[in-house]
């Protein structure tokens, strides 16, 4: 027999961001104690809403499993002494496994006498064990913040108010800070009450009957239709941002969706500032209409039903109207200050400690971005403009609209810098600087734009890594990877012909001129070590094979453009019909890169070769060697792995013909540099011995 088992924990209102990580949480829990428990279950249903957390296990066994198992103990010679007694290892062995010392036995493994016990243990009833489990299972429950209430010693999210602990129709008996489990659960703060729940099964509908949808996925799909549905009868482009959807959908119990509308006065204000006013601080979907232009309408979810929702409406437009009147005066205010005064006020403002003052960073992001646009051999008009977004690219960072939402840094630069009589390229990329922002996001559309980001961003990093800090596990308080991905997305998005090294260098030289407590060469391991990673999710993501990007990495990776290439064309090659023609050429490039290993010069003396097959693959080598450069200068990595792949017959007939460790040491030396000079061009390409077969 078995039956379903449910655990409601009810809580006063829990902030949002928390609702889905407890949730599964409880759920991951609740399958482990089971598992562990040998208790046999069927289905796990996790739900939520912002006041309950809750799991239904489906066919729970009522015993647990009979466990019967052979243990293996000591070597009969630890076991046993002389005369044949136990010892203490014996005897400690028999009572950590709950048997007598007379029911243990020896069998052989591996050629050695072992002591076993056959250990058993009867299942009891889960009903015997379910207070324990589950009051274990809330207790062990983490949180980003934790609280205590009243006298009670439990540290929770929020203070627990009921609990339902059902296992089939008994209740399973829990306290936890003076709350008892039952069997009543409760509704909707406003529209509900006291609902019994008589059994597991009914949990849903009882709860749906008091005005509460508590399956997530189910809310989800209410909020999303009604959306939907509101954007077809009124011919709306309702934008739905899956962080404000998650959000808004752990703020309701009973979701409603409803319209309201604001002064059109409001849309002379950037469609930004009246957006992220509405998503931040209001949580409201914001209304577009086919152009993508912002109308003067907001979408919001109500937590109830649709009683007076005309009223609610009003009430929504009476607060959202003093939200953008704020924003309007912010925004008023903030044309008044002069790029130049804005300037001023960031020597004012500490960008870290050790770091200086804002104005510093902007310095040093000015002088590292115009040393990548004379790197990269930008023309005048871009490293002018390059120079200027540089030295204004953080004034806006003192305006009030970005102190008052600060995810609008940039996009208010661009809009100040606009209306201040700044150059449209200018204005452009000061937004365009913070690019990519997260994940996902592009890359700025302009070199300029580009080239400040790049500047911007291996500041931040260099500036951090001299200091000491350098992201190590999880912890990244500085969002250093982001500023890496970023940096590496630029270079591929835009093309971009410089190094990494170079980049590194450009900014260290900067950064070099303020006494660093690093020294520039420990920095730039660190840089290198870090920045591979990052280089190498980016290859792992265009689906290469993870021996083929362990090849093309080994070989270097400053050259980004020529590393994705080279992995592209590595990866054909040796996959799918080209794989079985490709796997000689692969044996004989790491025959000759082994050998290679072993020279002390580089210098070739065709002179000291003494076997036609030296002189063959030589001058098969040379000619190889100027086709093949001149591909990979061109960025035609196929065409290079090709032509080296034709000196696999030269090389062949070279290993049939030649001792290669031949006892004269100088014909020795010579033949492994000629080795040496093909790995060359080879390891250029990849180290091919990391490749798997």
């Amino acid at each position: 027999m078995a039956k379903d088992l449910l655990l409601e924990i009810g809580l006063e209102e829990v902030p949002a961001r928390f609702v889905r990580a407890a949730m599964n949480q409880l759920k991951d829990k609740t399958e482990k104690w089971l598992t562990d428990s040998r208790i046999g279950f069927g289905a796990v249903h996790a739900y939520a809403t912002p006041r309950r957390l809750s799991v239904l296990v489906e066919a729970v066994e009522e015993k647990q499993a009979d466990v019967s198992e052979q243990v293996k103990g000591p070597s009969r010679k630890i076991a046993q002494n002389e005369n044949g007694e136990w010892t203490k290892a014996a005897l400690g062995f028999a009572k950590s496994q709950g048997v007598e010392p007379s029911q243990l036995y020896f069998q052989e493994l591996a050629g050695v006498e072992y002591v076993y016990a056959n250990k058993s243990s009867v299942g009891t009833h889960t009903a015997d064990v379910l207070t324990e489990g589950l009051t274990n299972i809330i207790t062990s429950m983490t949180f980003p913040k934790n609280m205590r209430w009243g006298s009670h010693e439990l540290r929770f999210v929020r203070p627990i108010r009921w609990l339902v602990a059902l296992f089939g129709t008994d209740i399973v008996p829990l306290e936890l800070a003076g709350v008892q489990s039952g069997n009543v659960s409760r509704g909707h703060r406003f529209l509900g009450s006291e609902t019994v729940v008589a059994s597991p099964a009914e949990y849903k509908e009882r709860l749906r009957d008091q005005h509460v949808i508590v399956d997530v996925e189910e809310r989800e799909r209410l909020i999303v239709s009604q959306i939907k549905a509101l954007a077809e009868e009124r011919g709306w482009d309702i934008a739905i941002k899956e962080d404000l959807l998650e959000e808004v959908l752990f703020l309701v119990e009973y979701p409603n969706v409803l319209f309201g509308t604001f002064d059109e006065s409001f849309l002379h204000i950037p469609q930004e500032v009246l957006i992220t006013s509405m998503r931040e601080h209001q949580r409201y979907f914001p209304v577009l209409d086919q152009k993508g232009e912002l109308q003067p309408y907001f979408v919001t979810v109500r937590n109830g039903d649709r009683t007076s929702i005309d009223v609610v409406a009003k009430g929504n437009e009476k607060v959202l109207r003093a939200r953008l009147s704020d924003a309007k005066f912010f925004y008023a205010e903030d044309q008044k200050l002069k790029i130049g005064d804005a300037l001023a006020k960031l020597e004012s403002i500490v960008y870290h400690e050790e770091l200086g003052t804002v104005a510093d960073k902007v310095r040093r992001v000015r002088h590292t971005a115009d040393s990548i646009a004379a790197l990269l051999g930008a023309d005048k008009e871009t490293a002018e403009a390059v120079s200027r977004t540089a030295d204004i690219c953080k004034f806006d960072l003192v305006t009030q609209m970005v102190y008052e939402f600060p995810e609008l840094q940039g996009i208010m630069g661009e809009d100040y810098a606009r209306k201040a009589g700044e150059k449209e390229i200018v204005a452009r990329a000061i937004n365009e600087h913070y690019q990519p922002r997260h994940a996902g996001d592009r890359a700025p559309a302009s070199l300029t734009g580009a080239i400040v980001s790049l500047a911007d961003k291996i500041d931040t990093i260099v500036g951090c890594f001299s200091i000491g800090i350098v992201p190590t596990g999880s912890q990244d308080p500085y969002a250093l990877r982001r500023q890496a991905s970023g940096i590496v997305q630029i270079m591929l998005a835009h093309g971009l012909k410089a190094g990494l090294t170079e980049l590194f260098d450009a900014s260290l030289a900067v950064h070099e001129q303020r006494n660093m407590k690093r020294s520039a060469d420990e920095i730039r391991k660190d840089l290198n070590d870090f920045f591979a990673l990052r280089v190498k999710n980016v290859l792992t993501e265009q689906a290469n094979r993870y021996d083929v990007v362990d090849a093309v990495m080994a070989s270097g990776f400053d050259d980004l453009l020529l590393t994705v290439e080279r992995a592209l064309a590595v990866n054909g090659w040796t996959s799918g019909d080209q794989r079985a023609e490709a796997k000689p050429a692969v044996d004989a490039f790491t025959r000759v890169c082994n050998l290679a290993a072993k020279a002390t010069t580089s210098t070739v003396d065709p002179s000291l070769f003494a076997e036609r097959a030296e002189h063959d693959l030589y001058e098969a080598w040379q000619k190889a060697h100027e086709g093949a450069g001149k591909s990979l200068e061109e960025g035609d990595v196929k065409g290079a792995l090709a032509i080296l792949a034709g000196l696999k017959e030269p090389i062949n007939a070279y290993f049939d013909a030649v001792m290669v460790m031949a006892e004269d040491e100088k014909v020795r030396a010579n033949r492994l540099a000629a080795l040496k000079a093909i790995a060359g061009d080879i390891t250029r390409i990849a180290d091919f011995s990391k490749l798997v077969w």
